[in-house]
């Protein structure tokens, strides 16, 4: 099922991969621009801007305010770890949620598990492996803390 909410624009060349038993929702006044791929159980919040060529996948939520840049990637996707002969077991999507208000850098690249922190920027081209606190700035890859962020 896809839900869209009023006042919204989203470019013809966004794919919203879904069925019946799974929902992408895209919340009042948000925009997303040309190329993105939006895979299975999506939640986008309110008043969000996507860039162009954003990637998001399974259990993925994006919450109100927040700003994605060009070329993002939200995956999901992780194995368990299997045997010997096959080390990529068994696939399952570890959820992925930004916190309102932040701003996701160009070209950057949130992994499975990770929690972004209300306020917070991961700056473009980072990857973030680990849960980002409220208000702070990451970069680089891993990504870590460089800065703290006010959080008025």
């Amino acid at each position: 099922m896809l839900e869209i909410g009023d006042d919204t624009r989203i470019d013809g060349r966004v794919k919203f991969n879904h069925n019946d038993t799974v929902t992408i929702r895209v919340g009042d006044r948000t925009q997303i621009y040309r190329g993105g791929e939006f895979t299975g159980d999506v939640t986008i919040g309110a008043d969000v801007f996507i860039n162009r060529d954003c990637y998001a996948r399974p259990n993925t939520t994006i919450g109100d305010r927040v700003n994605i840049g060009p070329f993002v990637r939200l995956v999901t996707d992780t194995h368990d770890v299997g045997s010997h002969e096959r080390r990529a077991g068994n696939v399952r999507h570890d959820p992925i949620a930004i916190g309102d208000g932040s701003w996701i850098g160009a070209s950057s690249t949130i992994l499975a598990g990770v929690t972004i922190g209300a306020g917070s920027i991961v700056a473009a081209g980072s990857i973030v492996t680990e849960d980002v606190p409220d208000d702070v700035m990451v970069a680089g890859v891993p990504a870590r803390v460089v800065k703290r962020l006010d959080p008025r």
